[in-house]
């Protein structure tokens, strides 16, 4: 008997194990089908598991590919998984034939008797189900030998029902006869055949049947979507900021997408250049691997879907091969391709087609695209057809690729157009230098307008090694820039080169100072030197009349402005918002347009940039790049958020994440903002498992802005689900980041009155009383009201602290109402939290309750659910106060904490290294619990630990509903 080690729920296969579970209850059988390498045998393995916890027994076979050659192989390997008990019982011809089925040293050397042996190996598993309930799986049929095959058949057919059954199949898409399949028969064999087992022989690779299927027995297990890719490589520890282009390159396909970020770990190439993947390393081989077993014709229609824009059935067809709905129908069971009704075909993952161009010769790629363009119906496609078709460089045919450039722009497909633009530079004689030169220019900034790393790239590398006029090289380098994303850092070459070129050359130097505003503000977490380049940049741009990049300058120095405490941003702003829009029509640049929505968050101005993005949000989607878009639903997830309006929040963070993995951006804000929506009306947990994925993709990027923002949401997320010790370590590298930055104002990062609650419940009044005095001051000479709220409710709760409760349930009180006013109901339901707590401090236990009731119903009304579920708890009784009754009332927060765990046993040297405290402190407050108690050991505090109105502590006691 083999028992599987414990595992986790695999990601993304939480609903499929339920369903499993469900199935094998109420069937006794099932099924698990898909492709090679979607992760079959993890689900198998957590099944496996979760029956072991429950004290099944779990025999689990696994029979090799040698084993199918093998007779009795996979049987044999069953019977000696079994206990020897469970062959006591046997008959003698039925243990001699088992005998002889496991090569037994002592049994004689002739054939075993197939009755007998089917009896045998009926018995045993029978005598197993009756004791205690047995799950057997089978991973993976295919290499299930004919006689084990025949002889599991027999014994199932007999089974009792404890005896629960999962086999684990890939299908076979290539039949024995058939070259593209056989429909069905090589997936299941014939049941007519399979009764007696007098032909069941499948053909190689396919699955045998053990029984013969119902549909409900089958289930699929289906490629991973693009978020759980990316949750897949930050629990392999790799990086997650390619998430978007890794599922489109690996189509969800679990090994598949972990051989290409392994590839991507190991390639030298920075990941953020990697736009094009590896054309080596393993994942390049398991995309081979998938490929080999085509047979000839099955590939050649392949190449011919690989190679062509809009790739169908009929196209293929038209293009030489008249038998192509059948040689891709095989190819689509395969798991290669997926075809649509109207015979569209799309490769299931991105690494197939290039994999099969990158290792068929040039001799029939050539004459696939020559067949491709006499076939296709659009001039755009036909004059690519027929450049790719040739290698020698035709500045006529060039001229042609240049024309449909433009063409293709019209259309609105950037990514084509990048790619005809290199196509055109690549296919200029090279007698043509100067055509040539600039044809990669305008090709590295067509790569960079579509994103395309790579193609941006290949142009300036192109360029670079010629000789190229300044302006040219820079236009490259800049373009290389622009497609690096988030991470900016290991460029610091490409700017040195950059500003060595565009000396006495204004409008270059603005262009390159802008940009150099941008890494120092996200590589180099320098605020100062980022508005310093952005005043030079609009200067420059300004004295030569570049009205496009003055805006763009002006909108950095805003933002600058703002971070450091100015308060001529918003006059900057409005002169950068005046050039943006004068220069390009609505929608088209939007920089200082999205500031300027972003500064009415940060002042929760929330209703005006509601507004404002509702108007401008579908121009940008119509006009604007893709990246505005994206940055505009981050906006308005964060404002409904701070509204309230839950399901609005984290419908429009979701849509932010689709879109940012769709466009292979970094998704490392796509994270952090739905770690914002999750803490207000999803989950506490996923908004934590969100801003953990944010903090690592953002210190993959080297981006600070983002790392500080991921670090604030899981702060605040284990502030209130009672992880202070975690909150005030988080907290503290906010505040470390932020002061490092050189960050003045409070507004866009509201982390002081965190941390500050954090402390108070960390037994650090003191210093939570000076951060909230240090940042006061600052907050109020900007005008930063709700600002000096949150401050004054972690205030508050710092006066119940020192005793002043009076003083802390009057200024609650207000603190709650002034909320309200605002619109901000669930600030407004956190202060009715702190509220409770104090005024059942104060044992006004009716005032507590009507309290807990009052903040129950805002969150409620917002569709609050973590939140809800908090206060929710417990109605009845103030969970938000310390149990042990009226004794225990009389402790700090802290106090209770460390007396709960000294209580139930820790040492001073356990408690402190769980509360991150030094021993000292811990004897300290000990002494200080024990004369408020009265008490005088740790057996009399456990006593009044134990006893009294419930023996439950919540955890986030100060931090009760702060997040």
């Amino acid at each position: 008997m083999r028992t599987t080690p414990y595992r986790s729920t695999p990601v993304g296969r939480a609903a499929l194990l339920e369903r499993l579970d469900r199935t094998l209850r109420s069937r006794g059988r099932a099924v698990l089908t898909g492709p090679a390498g979607v992760g079959k045998t993890e689900v198998a393995q957590a099944a496996a598991a979760e029956a072991t916890s429950r004290g099944e027994t779990v025999l689990w076979l696994a029979p090799q590919p040698a084993d199918r050659d093998m007779p009795g192989a996979a049987a044999a390997a069953l019977v000696a998984s079994v206990p020897p008990s469970a062959l006591d019982g046997l008959p003698g011809p039925q243990r001699a034939a088992v005998a002889v089925l496991c090569r037994e040293a002592t049994a004689p050397d002739t054939g075993w008797d197939p009755i007998a042996l089917r009896l045998g190996l009926s018995r045993i598993l029978r005598t197993l189900a009756e004791k205690d309930p047995v799950l057997l799986v089978v991973d993976d049929t295919r290499h299930l030998d004919p006689d084990s095959a025949d002889l599991l058949r027999f014994a199932l057919h007999l089974a009792p029902p404890g005896l629960r059954v999962l086999a684990v199949e890939t299908p076979a898409p290539y039949g024995p006869d058939l070259p593209y399949g056989d429909g069905g028969a090589a997936l299941w064999g014939d049941p007519a055949t399979s009764a007696s087992g007098s032909d069941d022989t499948a053909p190689d690779g396919a699955p045998v049947a053990l029984w013969v299927p119902s549909e409900a027995d089958v289930l699929l297990v289906a490629p991973l979507q693009a978020d759980e890719i990316a949750e897949l490589l930050v629990h392999h520890r790799l990086a997650s900021r390619m998430a978007g282009r890794i599922h489109r390159a690996s189509g969800g396909n679990p090994r598949l997408a972990l051989a290409v970020g392994r590839s991507l770990a190991d390639a030298r190439t920075p990941v953020h250049h990697a736009e094009a993947l590896p054309l080596s390393g393993r994942a390049r081989d398991l995309a081979r691997r998938m490929l080999a077993p085509a047979p000839p014709p099955v590939r050649a229609a392949l190449l011919l879907a690989a190679l062509a824009l809009r790739p169908t059935t009929a196209l293929v067809r038209r293009a030489g091969r008249p038998t192509a709905e059948a040689e891709l129908a095989a190819a689509e069971r395969a798991g290669l391709v997926s075809l649509s009704e109207n015979g569209a075909v799309t490769f299931t993952a991105a690494l197939l087609p290039t994999t099969l161009v990158h290792d068929t010769c040039w001799t029939e790629r050539s004459e696939a695209h020559t067949a491709l363009a006499r076939v296709v119906d659009d001039p755009v496609e036909a004059v690519r057809h027929r450049a790719l078709a040739t290698d020698v460089p035709d500045e006529r045919l060039a001229a042609e690729v240049a024309a449909a450039v433009e063409t293709v722009r019209r259309r609105g497909n950037s990514t084509l157009a990048a790619e005809l633009a290199l196509l055109a530079a690549e296919s200029t004689p090279v007698p043509l230098g100067r055509r040539r030169i600039a044809r990669l220019a305008d090709a590295a900034e067509e790569a960079a307008r579509a994103a395309r790393a790579d193609l941006a790239m290949r142009a300036a590398a192109d360029l670079l090694a010629r000789d190229a006029e300044p302006e040219d090289r820079i236009r490259a380098r800049l373009a290389v820039l622009d497609t690096a994303g988030q991470g900016l850092t290991d460029l610091d070459e490409l700017y040195v080169h950059a500003m060595e070129d565009s000396e006495d050359r204004p409008a270059l130097r603005a262009a390159v100072q802008l940009r150099l505003a941008v890494k120092h503000v996200l590589a180099d977490g320098d605020p100062v030197r980022a508005r310093a380049a952005a005043v030079e940049s609009a200067r420059l741009a300004t004295s030569v009349g570049d009205r496009h990049t003055a805006a763009q300058a002006l909108t950095q120095q805003a933002r600058m402005d703002r971070v450091l405490g100015s308060t001529d941003a918003e006059r900057t702003l409005a002169e950068a918002r005046a050039l943006e829009m004068a220069d390009r029509p609505l929608g088209v640049r939007n920089a200082a347009q999205i500031l300027t929505i972003r500064h009415a968050l940060f002042d929760d101005r929330l209703s005006e940039a509601r507004d404002q993005i509702n108007a401008l949000l579908p121009l940008v989607e119509r006009r604007g790049p893709v990246e505005d878009t994206i940055e505009l639903l981050h906006t308005l997830a964060a404002v409904e958020a701070r509204r309230g309006q839950c399901a609005a929040a984290r419908q429009n963070a979701h849509r932010s994440l689709a879109l940012t993995l769709e466009a292979g951006l970094s998704p490392g804000p796509a994270w952090y903002t739905l770690a914002l929506a999750e803490t207000a009306g999803g989950s506490f947990a996923r908004a934590a498992s969100y801003a953990r994925r944010s903090a690592q993709a953002s210190e993959e990027e080297g981006d600070h802005v983002f790392l500080s923002r991921s670090l604030y949401a899981l702060g605040r997320v284990q502030l209130v689900t009672g992880d202070v010790a975690g909150a005030v370590e988080t907290l503290r590298r906010v505040q470390e980041g932020e002061r490092a930055q050189g960050t003045v104002d409070p507004s866009m990062l509201r982390w002081h009155e965190e941390l500050a609650e954090a402390l108070l419940a960390h037994d650090a009044r003191e210093e939570a009383e000076t951060l909230l005095a240090d940042v006061s001051p600052v907050a109020e000479r900007l005008g930063r009201t709700t600002v000096l709220l949150g401050c004054d409710r972690a205030y508050a709760q710092c006066l119940a602290a020192g005793g002043r409760s009076e003083e802390a349930v009057g200024l609650l009180v207000e603190t709650a109402d002034r909320f309200a006013a605002l619109g901000l109901v669930l600030e407004q339901g956190r202060c009715l939290i702190a509220l409770a707590r104090v005024e059942r401090r104060r044992r006004r236990r009716s005032a507590a309750q009507q309290a807990v009731h009052a903040a129950a119903t805002v969150f409620e009304r917002a569709g609050a659910a973590p939140w809800l579920e908090l206060v929710a708890e417990n109605p009845a009784r103030d969970d938000t106060a310390p149990v042990g009754g009226s004794a225990l009332a009389r402790l700090t927060d802290a106090e209770v904490r460390l007396a709960r765990m000294v209580g139930q046993g820790a040492s001073n040297q356990e408690a402190a290294a769980r509360l991150y405290l030094s021993v000292k402190t811990v004897e300290a407050r000990l002494t200080r619990i024990y004369q408020k108690l009265d008490v005088r050991s740790r057996a009399q505090l456990a006593t009044v630990i134990n006893t009294g109105p419930g023996s439950r502590v919540v955890a986030a006691a100060a931090g009760d509903g702060h997040g």
